[in-house]
């Protein structure tokens, strides 16, 4: 599947982009969480405030405004222990009663770093005294055991780098795992999936794992479209061996009423105006067989029924040798042909099966002269397909000054099937059949109008290779 390596990179940029995200998005949420805790105020700076707010008076210390505003704040109690006996010589208003009066030296140590009767404390010298702040249970948790390694401290960063690259990667190989997991069952279900087009492929998906379901729906679609494949290959298989049927079967019948039409249309026994009757029956089932040949063509055509005898041949000849042909038949000359081909394209050559182009070179010819009964002038025109380089091939131009074409029908006949032509169509199968054997050269067909309002066709066919 040529898609995977580009579903992967579209994955690990989603990683990586994710990454980048979530981790801007912590710090974030670590920064603003941060701000609103430390709005509060800290512990050791408040006990600084109070400290500096403790003035000796003359029965003893006093606390400014300022400093019981601090308490207040923080609902904090303070105590002042003197440094020689460790009794508390000073105490703020709100103290709790189990708060001892006294501390050892071990006491003091502790309260230094951890709590007084489970209240966390702060503390800040005074003088020689040591002043402590109390503050709520819960409301600070203090790390009594705060020793660390100084050569951790020293490699943190290091330490801190690993740690997240050892994440990261664990995150990826997580990641990548399940991307390739899901790539796995992917890959069967892509596949199917692009070869639903081609019916000569056998499908069937296991429907297994995560996406089960949509191989089972992947495997039914393949049996709902190889059944109507069938059909319809039965149907033009079908409609096919009609038209060659019907075909064979009339070609008999024609040829004898042809055959007696002539007879009768010669006979000088008979009135004028029978032998007339009598040529036109003639002239019309000659139309009838051509019309029936035309269909056989373009059915064995629009199913690749009909086998290319592709070789080598000069161009300028069939072309000439079509119009001259049509020339011979029109004995009346009203339908007058000007030949126009380029000296140097004398040996231009095509790789063409020499029957069928010379076929589609007659109907464009027929076409003119079927559309216009009161004649007009054809111009026959061959000529290099982009004016001058044989690479691009070679053109050829046949148009007329008749009755011409309407935009609506040259629409139809460039979307035409054999199947779609109505009854009545006035251009069509021959059309249809130029076109036919122009694709099957690997061609192009351009239909429109002439520089006299008439008809015009241009058959564009690839040079031969050297």
């Amino acid at each position: 599947m040529k898609s995977t390596p580009k579903l992967i990179k579209h994955f690990l940029l989603i990683l990586m982009l994710s990454l980048f995200l979530l981790l801007g998005f912590n710090l974030i949420l670590l920064a603003t969480v941060g701000q609103k805790f430390a709005s509060s105020g800290s512990p050791w700076t408040s006990a600084e405030e109070v400290a500096a707010s403790l003035t000796p008076s003359g029965s003893g210390f006093s606390l400014s405004e300022a400093g019981a505003d601090t308490l207040l704040k923080s609902a904090a109690w303070a105590v002042l222990i003197d440094d020689a006996s460790g009794d508390v010589v000073w105490n703020s208003d709100n103290l709790p009663g189990e708060i001892p009066r006294h501390y050892s030296a071990a006491a003091i140590s502790l309260l230094t770093r951890g709590y007084i009767q489970d209240y966390p404390t702060s503390t800040c010298g005074y003088g020689e005294d040591l002043l402590v702040l109390g503050f709520p249970k819960k409301s600070y948790w203090k790390h009594m055991y705060n020793t660390f390694s100084y050569d951790m401290i020293a490699h943190s960063p290091q330490i801190f780098l690993t740690f997240l690259l050892c994440n990261l990667a664990i995150i990826f190989f997580i990641y990548w795992g399940v991307n390739i997991q899901l790539l796995k069952s992917l890959k069967p279900i892509l596949t199917g999936i692009q070869a639903l087009p081609e019916s000569e492929n056998d499908i069937h998906l296991k429907e297994t794992g995560l996406l089960s379901e949509v191989s089972a729906s992947i495997n039914r679609a393949y049996e709902l479209i190889r059944s109507q494949h069938y059909q319809l290959q039965k149907k033009e298989n079908a409609r096919a061996n009609w038209i060659a049927g019907v075909s064979h079967d009339i070609r008999t019948p024609l040829s004898m009423v042809m055959g007696y039409a002539e007879t009768l249309a010669e006979d000088p026994s008979l009135p004028e105006d029978a032998r007339k009757k009598a040529d036109v029956i003639c002239r019309q089932s000659l139309r009838m067989k051509d019309l029936i040949s035309d269909l056989n063509l373009s059915s064995r055509l629009e199913y690749n029924m009909q086998p290319l005898n592709l070789k080598k041949i000069p161009l300028i000849p069939m072309v000439r040798k079509a119009v001259a042909d049509f020339i011979n038949l029109d004995i009346d000359n009203r339908y007058p042909v000007e030949w126009n081909a380029d000296d140097s394209l004398a040996g231009c050559c095509i790789m063409a099966d020499k029957d069928l182009i010379y076929r589609a070179i007659a109907n464009l010819l027929l076409n003119s002269r079927n559309h216009n009964p009161g004649g007009c002038q054809i111009c026959v025109r061959v000529e290099y397909a982009d004016g001058g380089a044989s690479d691009a091939g070679y053109a050829i131009s046949i148009e007329d000054n008749g009755t011409g074409i309407t935009s609506n029908v040259l629409d139809r006949l460039y979307h035409a099937s054999y199947a779609s032509l109505s009854c009545g169509q006035s251009h069509g199968l021959g059309l249809l059949i130029v076109r036919q054997i122009t694709d099957a050269h690997h061609g192009k067909v351009e239909l429109g109008h002439s520089a006299c309002d008439g008809f015009r066709a241009r058959i564009i066919l690839p040079s031969a290779p050297s």
